[in-house]
């Protein structure tokens, strides 16, 4: 199966320090679900940075849908960022906008009509458990509740790349399994999945999942880390 992201050699530093990610040689099957693991400071957030292209390699070459980001000029970066959904760990909503106007914002800057724009984003709030919520802002929604309109904004395009920091950590776990369900679905479809998380029962529920595991910003064993963790039980293939 074809790699959708390939690191080369890949190294990264902030400003003067030493590097935070080093030596990183591993590639990324499309259409597959990776979990990223490791212990705080390990180096996952800047390595989802790489991936959704918020920040560039100190050293070394990436590869996104086929293509060498080396030379690749700002002005290049958008088209490529659009082909991916990225779940933030802080959230990043829109403060003014409301959850419907949140999530719909991928597709009115893909140039949607308002009519499909309605319908989808209508059923994605309902699968996050947000129908009721759609007209309230940020604000006045709790900390779950905003991580699950990040979470639909961040899937309502079906992005060939989805990328997600720790995004069932402000929810409940019942409504944890929900989005992993979600994720499995868009997973279904095509879309390649990376969740970066510390939730080891999480990962242990999906196991359709592959594990990356970062050890002080080292990718650990990576011809063999990309397994299913263990003691975890295979069961069918949606989570």
């Amino acid at each position: 199966m074809s790699a959708i992201v390939q690191f080369e050699s890949v190294g990264l530093r902030y400003g003067t320090g030493a590097e935070v990610l080093r030596d990183m040689d591993f590639s990324l099957s499309k259409g597959h679900f990776y979990f990223l693991t490791g212990a705080s400071g390990a180096g996952k957030t800047s390595l989802l940075k790489l991936l959704y292209l918020a920040q560039r390699p100190t050293r070394g070459r990436i590869r996104l849908f086929g293509q060498d980001l080396s030379d690749a000029g700002r002005d290049e970066l958008p088209s490529f960022r659009r082909r991916i959904g990225v779940v933030f760990q802080d959230f990043r909503l829109v403060r003014h906008l409301s959850a419907f106007d949140n999530v719909a914002l991928p597709l009115r800057i893909a140039g949607y009509a308002e009519e499909e724009i309605a319908s989808a984003v209508r059923e994605i709030l309902d699968w996050v458990g947000l129908g009721d919520r759609a007209g309230a802002r940020p604000a006045t929604l709790s900390g779950g509740e905003q991580q699950r309109v990040a979470i639909a904004r961040a899937v309502i395009t079906r992005p060939e790349l989805l990328v997600a920091d720790e995004p069932t950590g402000n929810v409940d776990a019942d409504m944890a399994k929900r989005l992993l369900h979600l994720f499995g679905a868009l997973n279904d479809l095509g879309t390649t999945v990376v969740v970066a998380t510390h939730d080891l029962g999480l990962i242990a529920s999906t196991p359709r999942a592959q594990l990356m595991r970062l050890d002080r910003g080292h990718l650990v064993d990576p011809t063999g880390a990309f397994r299913n963790p263990p003691n975890s039980e295979r069961a069918e293939r949606r989570p």
